[in-house]
């Protein structure tokens, strides 16, 4: 029987958030990993996350298809993690998550490789979002070049050092109000990094049904409001929750696009926030599921105590209440 040895995984984007997370997935299921990133030289932390010599970090933009095809060099498998959140200089939403998808999903048919590709619930290309436009253009893209690649569209993703909760829980340690953008009434179904860490080495496995669009979601569905409440109640922060209508959000988002980290807002996050973020019914009935997967996905409630606890007065000493 082959090992997983024998296969050499190549992720793409493999040293931020999720990409630790992926990568510590991969290891654990023997499988060579190199990871391709635009700066090798700051990738050093993943080296733990592995074997001596199973972790391979080598230099990548999606926006320079020389170096996509030389990272998928004698790779049997692609994982395409990258995306961004804002744009900024040649970092667009059309340039990384539609032409950078669509880079690597050519190279991986060149080298006649299978491809896990992450997007996003929501990717949708009438969208009034220039990052949703751009996720679902990435989805076309991939499918049009391997019709088997795997298609997973997480929720709003949490865990230690993610962008969600820890920038709420920062803006609650310096702010006495925190924002309801549009009353706080959008809806999310957060899923936990691991879970999904998880979903793509199982589609790496070949757990996944081919050219198959899952859609992650966690447990529950939370309103944005429940979700402010949850982390406050977890820091022990008393804190005004102010509800903002979308159009002074909009307003205010076109000053707070140039803010530096908790305080930044940008027009398309606004826009972003005026469609509800879960798993869909279709996706449901059809399986295309963390649970259709096997996976019981964990509670925000649950993990999220374990790593927030840095925002509270006292640390890990303060008791809830107290």
């Amino acid at each position: 029987m082959a090992s997983n040895l024998e296969t050499l995984v190549t992720v793409f984007g493999g040293s931020g958030f999720l990409g630790r997370n992926v990568v510590r997935a991969l290891c654990k299921r023997d499988y060579r990993v190199r990871v391709a990133v635009r700066r090798p030289e700051l990738a050093g932390h993943l080296q733990p996350l592995g074997r001596v010599g199973q972790i391979h970090a080598v230099q990548a933009n999606v926006r320079y298809p020389a170096s996509v095809e030389a990272a998928m060099r004698d790779s049997q498998v692609a994982i395409n993690l990258v995306g961004i959140l804002t744009e900024g200089g040649g970092q667009t939403f059309d340039a990384v998550q539609a032409k950078g998808a669509e880079t690597i999903a050519r190279a991986a048919a060149a080298a006649g490789a299978r491809m896990v590709h992450v997007s996003a619930i929501g990717a949708d290309e009438d969208s009034a979002s220039g990052y949703a436009r751009a996720k679902a253009a990435g989805e076309r893209a991939v499918l049009a070049n391997v019709p088997s690649a795997t298609i997973l569209r997480p929720s709003v993703v949490f865990g230690p050092d993610d962008q969600f909760t820890n920038r709420f829980a920062a803006l609650a340690r310096m702010s006495p109000a925190l924002p309801l953008i549009g009353g706080g009434m959008t809806k999310m179904q957060p899923v936990y990094v691991a879970d999904v860490a998880r979903a793509v080495a199982d589609a790496v496995d070949g757990k996944t049904k081919a050219g198959g669009t899952y859609e992650l979601g966690g447990p529950e569905v939370l309103t944005m409001r429940e979700i402010m409440q949850i982390i406050l109640e977890i820091t022990g922060r008393d804190r005004v929750l102010l509800p903002l209508p979308f159009a002074l959000a909009k307003l205010q988002s076109l000053f707070l696009q140039f803010a530096p980290g908790a305080l930044k807002l940008t027009p398309d996050q606004v826009t972003l926030l005026q469609s509800d973020n879960v798993v869909s019914d279709a996706a449901k009935a059809a399986g295309l599921t963390l649970e259709g997967l096997g996976i019981t996905p964990d509670a925000l409630e649950a993990i999220a105590p374990q790593y927030l606890w840095r925002f509270r007065a006292a640390g890990q000493f303060q008791r809830n209440g107290v």
